[in-house]
């Protein structure tokens, strides 16, 4: 059975003393739940795992509840540890407070009993982790999966991987291409809108919030103002709900928008943003074209190259205290800038789109530090580059 990377150390963290809650937070669909259990699975440690999915909003007693049950059951095997993992928590209200309550009884009264929170939106859980539970957990934030472990699990080539993107519930479906975007636009896009995205906060214009990501899947990799975006929608809003917007979708593991590098952290986040999905899937899944249309075309080809070249790095930065920009000056521009502390690393991508104004030389002239990488013709190979991880950039 396919383990992902994280299995070890999920794993090492439930074999240690309790210490910490340990959160595992990420997108929809990339395997939260598959990987606890099988590390559940894997321990000779007593255990019970409950989804909040179904449960009342309102209902933070079923948390105390579950605890309670996991108390009594341990209780009764004379176990000495136990651990309980709570799915899709974030849908609980209040839910973070009832975890401290509890947690803190626990180690007021000795019971070691390790408790697991697993969550799909990243931006609520954030927010109440640090509200309620600042120094009582650990964190571990799963990004959509790589080429290794999509090759490694179903056997993908490079192109597969492009095109078809790294769902991995969507995999059996990929000879049927049909059923495959309808599964993507059905169980991934709409399920994460209209169940996690507005569950983060009070979304006034949704229309345009759903505009907002099929512009993204649409101009993947491309540079847009957000008054070009309005431009482009036919749905009424201002620039800030639609910055608003973009970050919840990115906390989603849609689609992000990242900024230009600049000396100035006032002007970085003033730039406009280069639009990414973070899953090649889902620009796939909303095109209108079949996967043998888009590779026998060059031009479009290298769109979904870039892309994915992008979406990778976005992905891997999460997890890797690494941040991705783009840089532009006037004509010349880098596709992608990373900084990791006071490193910088630089990367053009040539595969087979239009010929751009290369800005390598000019960031270079600028930041004779960094790093300069050019993937695709006369550089790494876009194959090869899907399986290096990113800390071996700097």
């Amino acid at each position: 059975m396919f383990k992902r990377p994280y299995f070890d150390e999920v794993r090492k963290r439930l074999l240690e003393p309790r210490k910490f809650i340990q959160v595992i937070a990420g997108p929809r669909q990339v395997g939260k739940t598959t990987l606890i259990n099988q590390v559940l699975a894997d321990l000779e440690i007593q255990s019970s795992y409950v989804s909040a999915d179904g449960v009342d909003a309102s209902d933070t007693i079923w948390i105390t509840q579950q605890w309670e049950s996991s108390r009594l059951k341990m209780k009764l095997s004379g176990a000495e540890e136990a651990v309980l993992v709570f799915d899709e928590i974030q849908k609980i209200s209040r839910w973070s407070e009832e975890v401290k309550k509890q947690w803190d009884r626990d180690s007021r009264e000795g019971i070691k009993l390790k408790i697991v929170l697993l969550g799909s939106s990243q931006l609520l859980m954030q927010e109440c982790l640090t509200e309620s539970l600042t120094g009582r957990f650990e964190q571990i934030r799963l990004g959509h999966w790589s080429f290794i472990e999509v090759h490694e699990a179903f056997g993908l080539s490079p192109e597969q991987y492009i095109w078809f993107g790294a769902y991995p519930g969507s995999m059996d479906l990929k000879d049927d291409e049909e059923r495959w975007k309808s599964y993507i636009r059905d169980a991934i896009v709409e399920t994460t809108i209209l169940k996690d995205v507005l569950m983060m906060a009070r979304i006034d214009k949704p229309a345009l919030l759903k505009q907002l990501f099929e512009l993204a899947c649409r101009y993947s990799g491309q540079i847009l103002s957000f008054n070009k975006m309005l431009g482009q929608m036919q749905d009424a809003g201002n620039t800030t709900t639609l910055s608003y917007y973009l970050q919840l979708l990115s906390s989603a593991g849609l689609v992000t928008g990242i900024q230009n590098f600049s000396g100035s952290e006032v002007r970085t986040r003033a730039s406009s943003p280069k639009l990414h999905v973070m899953n090649t899937a889902l620009m796939s899944a909303l095109s209108g074209r079949t996967f043998m249309e888009t590779i026998s075309d060059p031009g479009t080809w290298g769109r979904w190259v870039e892309s994915a070249i992008g979406a990778k790095l976005i992905n891997e930065a999460l997890q890797n205290h690494v941040d991705v920009y783009y840089w532009r000056q006037r004509q010349q521009e880098v596709d992608f800038v990373l900084k990791k502390g006071e490193k910088l690393t630089a990367i053009e991508v040539k595969s087979g789109r239009l010929a751009r104004a290369s800005g390598m030389q000019a960031f270079a002239a600028q930041y004779p530090n960094a790093k300069v990488l050019l993937v695709g013709e006369e550089g790494i190979p876009w194959q090869d580059f899907l399986k290096i991880e990113i800390g071996q950039l700097f």
